[in-house]
């Protein structure tokens, strides 16, 4: 039997992995439907302080149990994972009972409501043996999946800059700003598709609330990256259209992903700015830079259609399975924190640069 077969085997007799969801609100029921899909998962428990909420987003599965009691979630054996759709301010102790209880943990972006937060979880995991997942949903989506391949393969060239625009009409939050609302999408996004020798290394963030909402409705970040180039980031609830656009642009060609597009997603241009290099210029032209310009085809890749959210499911599930990071762990989530705290002081500071923390 070859190794192909023999794997598929082993993965279609291997026994699904049980699997709570904590938290029946916005997010939820999301969870719920793709586990209860999944045949690597069983779903055991939903877990939610409102228990009638609970039970009416299980509606007929009758198999899986609703409760209010986390300590009873915890203390049953099949439970294998837990995955977390609370609060950001309740992912702490939440994910950190769970791993303590030796359960692989999927949390809900943001990891944890503050960098030191996020760092304890990834701590216990890595002290316990025990898979961490952010489920930064985005970087599951086959358009994110195919612009990282564009991206790492070089097949960009190397990357000059990255923009990003995410807004719309509401909902403004009570507890939290349009930075930590929205822009954790864009970030999380950032960091899966850049090459690991690329990174963010200082933020400057911009921000405006001119309703009185008590909190910046209007955000504009701008990251340095180490090697020179520049990313930014526009987020906003006030905008009366819906914008879903990022333009990742290499020195050889440069990608335009416009999420709200269905016929055309992603889309790769051949067209840009050459600079000729010192040893190209002649003498009596030292002091002036060639430019030229290139005006090539445009290629529209085929980008499948899948959920997303079962990629990600399938994703936790493998990790699990192969005792590997998932694509978007615990540290994943982390530098996505240091960026928002970064920005955070940097708003407060009236757009001031805020170092990061080093290391991808």
């Amino acid at each position: 039997m070859d190794q192909a077969k023999r794997g598929k085997q082993v993965s279609e007799s291997a026994q699904p992995l049980g699997v709570a969801v904590v938290g029946a609100g916005y997010w939820g029921p999301n969870l719920v439907r793709n586990f209860q899909a999944s045949d690597r998962f069983r779903l055991r428990w939903l877990c939610d302080l409102d228990v009638d909420r609970a039970q009416r987003v299980l509606g007929g599965y009758s198999t899986v149990q609703a409760t209010a009691d986390y300590a009873a979630v915890l203390a049953d054996p099949s439970v294998d994972a837990v995955a977390v759709a609370t609060p950001a301010g309740t992912h702490l102790d939440i994910a950190l009972a769970a791993l303590r209880a030796g359960k692989h943990v999927l949390v809900e972006k943001p990891l944890a409501a503050t960098y030191a937060d996020g760092m304890r979880l990834v701590t216990e995991a890595d002290e316990r043996g025990l898979t961490l997942m952010c489920d930064h949903t985005y970087c599951y989506t086959p358009a994110v999946g195919r612009i990282r391949e564009l991206v790492r393969s070089g097949e960009l060239g190397d990357i000059h800059f990255v923009d990003s625009v995410r807004i719309n009409l509401g909902l403004v939050q009570k507890d939290i700003d349009v930075l930590w609302d929205l822009a954790p999408h864009d970030l999380s996004i950032l960091d899966f598709i850049l090459p690991d020798t690329v990174e963010p290394v200082a933020v400057a963030a911009h921000g405006a609330d001119p309703i009185g909402a008590g909190q910046a409705c209007v955000a504009y970040l701008t990251l340095q990256l180490n090697t020179g180039a520049i990313a930014h980031v526009h987020v906003n609830w006030l905008s009366p259209t819906k914008v879903r656009t990022t333009m990742v642009g290499g020195a050889k060609r440069t990608l335009v992903w416009d999420d709200l597009n269905p016929l055309q997603r992603v889309a790769v241009y051949d067209r840009g700015v050459d600079l000729a290099t010192p040893q190209e210029i002649g003498a009596d032209e030292r002091r002036e830079m060639l430019v030229s310009y290139r005006s090539g085809d445009m290629v529209a890749p085929a980008i499948g259609e899948k959920e997303a959210l079962r990629s990600m499911v399938d994703e936790f599930a493998d990790a699990i399975g192969e005792r590997r990071a998932p694509l978007t762990d615990g540290r994943a989530g982390l530098r996505v924190l240091d960026i928002l705290e970064a920005a955070s002081r940097s708003l407060a500071f009236k757009g001031a640069v805020v170092g990061l923390r080093a290391g991808r």
